[in-house]
């Protein structure tokens, strides 16, 4: 069983409001919309698998699809640009995405201290050929073919 992942009440109390109400169908009723977001929550702090939520937070399917629906309607990223308009402006509350940062050398994926890559016919001339032509003796076919 994994570690509990939840809001704190002032946290739920910012949050519950910007996420839509849910209706059960028929006689089910809906499940609580925090309990399901903290699940969510666990998902992604975790990296697992949604099989493996723990059953704290809900039948890990209703939890998926409730985050698909939230997700195709838009509704993290309304809850996002709400929550940063309510921070007020201050460095430690701006956020970064992948467009503003750049990878170190190191990154690359480039051996330290390689050479320059040589062109494709370069190493065609300085490699010695597998088989020659005119060197490969000729061999006699048999009948059969």
């Amino acid at each position: 069983m994994g570690e509990r992942i939840g809001l704190s009440d002032a946290e739920w109390a910012i949050i519950g409001p910007l996420l839509p109400p849910e209706h059960g169908r028929g006689c089910r009723p809906s499940q609580d919309n925090r309990q399901y977001f903290e699940g969510m929550m666990w998902i992604a702090r975790t990296g697992s698998q949604w099989r493996h939520l723990p059953d704290e937070y809900g039948k890990w399917n209703s939890v998926f699809r409730r985050y698909r629906r939230w997700v195709t309607t838009g509704m993290f990223e309304a809850m996002l640009e709400t929550l940063a308009e309510m921070v007020e402006r201050d460095a430690s509350a701006d956020m970064i995405d992948s467009t503003v940062v750049r990878a170190h050398h190191c990154a690359v994926g480039i051996k330290k201290g390689l050479r320059k890559p040589r062109r494709l016919a370069d190493r065609a001339a300085a490699s010695a050929p597998n088989s020659t032509r005119g060197v490969t003796p000729k061999v006699a076919r048999s009948a059969s073919f």
